[in-house]
């Protein structure tokens, strides 16, 4: 097939781009390396089988011209991390929105199958511990700039299901905490990559308060078994699931796990939410998927364990700290 990856240069897009080219599909990319990166798809150049458009989703006579040359799409581009999201909402919401809204417009003129990832942040602050897909959203104010990602997911979503309504094979991923190689080593977007690159350093171990707030941690091989699975698997169209694991980790045993793992001799440092993101910063105590439907519709089950996850991404990181250190 000719598959489209919007975001194909960054961490999760990337991985797949590896997935998909190993399947023989012609691949074609489009990322304004905002954040991700050459590098994740530079062994990749010299294939005539890849196509790289080094430019934003917000182009439509770009998009236009990639979408009308292939047979399906995976939106993967979007603003992540927390981090980003809280330090410049405009540009949050307005990639995410009027990126996906583009995609889908010129999917549904072309009649292109699509995939679009959309992310746990949906569920917001919700407390119906496992969020199953049709759980009701909780979030706060419109003055926490916290939750636009939330939103502008959720509008992602909306536009999702309206061209699904009309017929158009479009299917819903929302990711949970993924992990795993060529994720952004200064930390942006994953508390993984913050602990391993603070433990390589030998830094403190920064946990953000108590540190008994929970996440479900979905190495990358997994991710990308559901993201197939749901794009390949014809009963999904139409349909959202949760990509993820559904066991829950303490941020707290995270930071304990990486440094038993590392080896480092540093210490975990607790500090307020607040010193990081302002006064206003909200979050949620705990966030599980209901995983029943992907197990039931594509199959699919998050296999690896986190510590085997945790140890090839750390082998990854400490590769990139040796090609740094030859330079």
């Amino acid at each position: 097939m000719r598959i489209l990856v919007t975001g194909g240069a960054g961490y999760i897009g990337s991985n797949l781009v590896d997935r998909l080219m190993a399947d023989g599909h012609q691949v074609y990319v489009i990322d304004n390396l905002s954040v991700g990166k050459i590098a994740n798809i530079r062994h990749h150049l010299g294939s005539e089988r890849f196509h790289f458009v080094n430019d934003s989703i917000l182009n439509t006579t770009t998009m236009e011209r990639l979408i009308r040359q292939v047979d399906m799409i995976y939106h993967l581009a979007a603003v992540v991390g927390v981090k980003y999201v809280v330090e410049d909402p405009l540009r949050g919401i307005t990639v995410n929105v009027r990126g996906t809204e583009t995609v889908l417009e010129l999917a549904f003129k072309y009649w292109r199958k699509v995939l679009i990832a959309s992310s746990s942040e949906i569920y917001g602050k919700s407390t119906s511990v496992p969020l199953s897909e049709d759980d009701d959203r909780v979030l706060g104010s419109t003055s926490v700039g916290r939750w636009s990602y939330s939103d502008s997911k959720a509008i992602d979503e909306y536009f999702a299901f309206a061209y699904g309504s009309k017929g158009l094979p479009v299917v819903v991923v929302r990711y949970f905490n993924s992990y795993g190689p060529r994720l952004d080593p200064k930390g942006y977007g994953s508390v993984i990559a913050r602990f391993i690159g603070q433990a390589l350093r030998g830094e403190p171990l920064t946990v953000f308060d108590d540190g008994l707030q929970t996440r479900c941690f979905t190495y990358i091989d997994d991710t990308l078994r559901g993201t197939i699975m749901a794009a390949t698997v014809p009963e999904a169209e139409g349909q959202v699931f949760n990509i993820g694991s559904n066991r829950e980790t303490s941020i707290l045993e995270l930071a304990r796990l990486v440094l038993k793992i590392t080896g480092a001799q540093t210490e975990i440092q607790h500090i307020p939410y607040a010193q990081v993101y302002g006064v206003e910063f909200e979050e949620t105590r705990r966030r599980v998927p209901d995983v029943r439907r992907a197990r039931e519709v594509l199959g699919f089950e998050a296999q690896t364990p986190l510590e085997e996850g945790l140890q090839r991404t750390l082998d990854w990181f400490r590769g990139q700290q040796g090609e740094q250190e030859e330079h």
